[in-house]
């Protein structure tokens, strides 16, 4: 019988503890965040807890990073505390973050000379379906870094496609991904402003909308939290639940169009839905739900 992989989560936010939690049915699971609270979340839910990264990495097969940006990618791998050190020689990195594609690239090279594998693996999908392993996972990696995690992976995913045989081939699928998941939020928001705007019953509009063409995933997820927003029976928009933040998007946008300026493409529309999400987190929404971009469409009414 196969022993299973030994794992080790390194960072425990509204990704990366589902993910925990549902690997570690399946796996040896360690978890570490800078979060005392996301440690003792994670201990209830079957993951054992550590007091340092370095800690959790020790012998792990599978090291899973669900980290917010390039920045704390580096500042983990090999900065004065990094984890690059701790692990054993032909451990993998499974990145689950969305970094963008220059940012895997820079870092790989250390990896590989520090004998690591690196399987790049953004993940989409959203914190519900993380625990369920129930993700949307596009991967870079070669045959031997696959081979390693492919376990990890398929407990992940109800989607696993291998896009590309390098790190960096699976950020740049992700771009592709994040251009039209913000693009459409955006739009799901115009939409249903829109229809307020005009007269329409908004819950009526989105129930006719998502029975025809101009359905999306996107409108109907966030549109119900849109129409919150604007309900203040229900909490207005400062009790609608957050799910992904708003400055997800500002992140994501910008590494959409840093990556289609460095390929030398004009992409008009994913740049205005990107200038929405800049506006709503000027105004201190970036904290807040991603579904919150319709009020800066149109700002609920002030009494």
């Amino acid at each position: 019988m196969t022993t299973a992989a030994a794992v080790a989560v390194l960072g425990l936010g509204a990704m990366g503890l589902p993910m925990a939690t549902n690997l570690a049915e399946r796996f040896p699971v360690r978890g570490f965040d800078v979060v005392a609270e996301r440690r003792a979340l994670a201990e209830r839910a079957g993951v054992v807890p550590t007091g340092t990264a370095a800690e959790a990495v020790a012998g792990a097969d599978v090291v899973l990073i669900a980290v917010r940006d390039r920045a704390q990618l580096e500042q983990l791998l090999f900065g004065e505390t990094g984890i690059a050190p701790h692990m054993a020689r032909g451990a993998v990195v499974l990145l689950t973050s969305t970094v963008g594609d220059a940012g895997v690239r820079a870092v790989a090279p250390r990896l590989a000379e520090a004998g690591l594998r690196f399987v790049d693996a953004p993940v989409s999908g959203g914190p519900a379906r993380a625990g369920a392993g129930d993700l949307l996972v596009v991967v870079g990696a070669d045959d031997d870094a696959w081979a390693a995690a492919e376990d990890v992976l398929d407990a992940m995913a109800s989607t696993l496609v291998r896009v590309g045989d390098a790190p960096g081939d699976g950020q740049a699928m992700k771009t592709v991904n994040q251009l039209l998941c913000g693009v459409h939020i955006a739009a799901a928001g115009e939409a249903l402003a829109l229809a307020r705007a005009l007269g329409l019953d908004a819950e009526v509009a989105l129930k006719a909308l998502m029975s025809g063409a101009a359905s999306s995933f996107m409108l109907g997820d966030r549109g119900p939290r849109m129409l919150q927003a604007y309900d203040e029976d229900a909490g207005g928009p400062h009790d609608v639940e957050v799910r992904a933040t708003l400055n997800t998007f500002v992140k994501d946008m910008g590494i959409v169009s840093s990556a289609a300026k460095g390929a030398g493409l004009s992409t008009p529309v994913a740049a205005a839905a990107e200038q929405l999400y800049l506006q709503g987190a000027a105004h201190g929404l970036g904290d807040r739900d991603d579904s919150s971009v319709i009020t800066v469409v149109a700002p609920p009414e002030k009494d």
